[in-house]
């Protein structure tokens, strides 16, 4: 297949630009754009591939930017070539890039006015939470081919290691407060959790994407991902997954016997909770309970066996937080998992969806502040950490609209700061018994 239409012509002459008569006497400009035709040289005019002086460009320059099928059908009809050279350039485009929906390219040939349909496709598309890191981060930067793999564990998207992660922190400075051991320890063991937290993130990403690649490649959002998308295969994430928790059993060998018991026994829940989507409405449940391990294990890693008379409380609080936050995430997919059989709590829910999170939003300050009651904190606890974590799940009810995915994707991630100021209270209070 020629990349553009008359190359061989184009390369014996030596030159990118021809006349007309001379692309009508050695008939290459026929192989892709014939300027015998009306129509073609209407359009060959109206975007510069014929110049004042009658000349003509290479038909190359028009279809690297050219739009896609669509709009070249409307000018040559299905059966020209013109399909084939734009799939030839198109294969060569990054494979992120081929892979956007047509609404987000941008082609210099488009035309200004559109009709009301598409106007209102292009505003939904927007609505959506983009599934690629947009051109221009720290991921377009690295080698090409590890792109993948790192879009796999959905580092560009750290919200996920936020929300694995601050349980743990909560769990490890709640048992620094009660024991009044050292700064020093504290610190060293919340890096080593952040690490953690980032490495069995990206491995419980890359699991889901294997239970779930085929129904990913039916859900707007989640087709563009490498194993849906083909960029990776599965054998080639298996082997990636293996790395994964080579690189977690590592972190988890650094904390006593107990701890790497507990910590292992995790991931009978990070494996199955994909599972759950087929089997139950409440697979936000299987997911709670596995996001919120690490409150049971920081409690264990700085005490040597957990506490639970205030870790469970506080592994309770961490589920139905999750329970919450997680269902508005669903929300976002709700259209399509009824299409593909996939079940959630947005599905079980439904327009009762407020008023079930209002309870679990009720449950999870509740078990917080019993937690802190257990471990005897202070008043910043309460002040930060009970009533800080309330306003903002308030505010997120109030203002969730369950009908429009990017407004779910924004409350979703806010929950990061919920994280966070659970964290001040618990942290604020550590840091006084210090200076005490």
């Amino acid at each position: 297949m020629l990349p553009y239409a008359g190359s061989t012509f184009w390369r014996r002459s030596g030159t990118n630009v021809i006349s007309i008569q001379q692309a009508f006497s050695s008939k290459v400009i026929g192989k892709g754009l014939d300027l015998r035709h009306p129509i073609s040289r209407s359009f060959a005019a109206a975007h510069g591939f014929i110049t004042e002086t009658t000349q003509v460009r290479p038909f190359r320059q028009l279809v690297r930017h050219a739009p896609r099928s669509a709009l070249c059908n409307n000018y040559f009809g299905a059966s020209s070539p013109c399909r084939n050279i734009l799939s030839y350039y198109q294969q060569k485009q990054d494979w992120r890039s081929s892979l956007l929906p047509e609404s987000q390219a941008k082609h210099p040939f488009s035309t200004k006015s559109s009709s009301a349909a598409t106007q209102g496709q292009e505003k939904e598309q927007q609505e959506k939470q983009p599934t690629l890191t947009s051109p221009g981060t720290w991921l377009d930067r690295v080698p090409p081919s590890i792109q993948p793999y790192l879009y796999l564990t959905r580092i560009d998207k750290p919200i996920g290691t936020w929300l694995l992660f601050w349980p743990c922190a909560w769990g490890i400075t709640m048992a620094s407060y009660g024991a009044h051991l050292p700064l020093s320890s504290t610190l060293y063991m919340i890096g080593l959790f952040g690490t953690g937290a980032v490495i069995m993130r990206g491995a419980g990403c890359t699991i889901n994407d294997l239970w779930d690649r085929n129904i990913d490649k039916k859900v707007e959002r989640t087709k563009v991902r490498p194993l849906a998308s083909g960029a990776v295969s599965p054998a080639q994430a298996v082997t990636f997954l293996g790395l994964q928790l080579s690189a977690g059993l590592a972190v988890l060998t650094q904390l006593n016997v107990y701890s790497i018991l507990l910590g292992a026994s995790s991931l009978s829940l990070v494996v199955t909770y994909p599972a759950m989507k087929r089997i139950t409405y409440w697979p936000q449940v299987v997911l709670g309970l596995a996001f919120n391990w690490g409150a049971l294990l920081g409690s264990s890693a700085m005490l040597g066996a957990t506490n639970w008379e205030v870790a469970l409380p506080l592994y309770a609080s961490g589920v139905c937080w999750t329970l919450v936050y997680d269902t508005i995430y669903a929300h976002q997919d709700k259209r399509d998992d009824v299409k593909v059989g996939v079940k959630s709590t947005a599905l079980r829910f439904g327009e009762k969806t407020p008023e079930f999170l209002a309870a679990f939003s009720t449950g999870m300050v509740s078990m917080l502040a019993l937690a802190g009651y257990m471990n005897d904190q202070g008043p910043l606890f309460y002040a930060l950490s009970v009533g800080g974590a309330a306003a903002h799940l308030a505010w997120q009810l109030r203002t969730v609209d369950y009908e429009k995915p990017a407004d779910c994707w924004s409350k979703f991630a806010s929950n990061k700061w919920t994280g966070a100021l659970v964290f001040s209270g618990i942290a604020g209070d550590y840091l006084l018994q210090m200076l005490a």
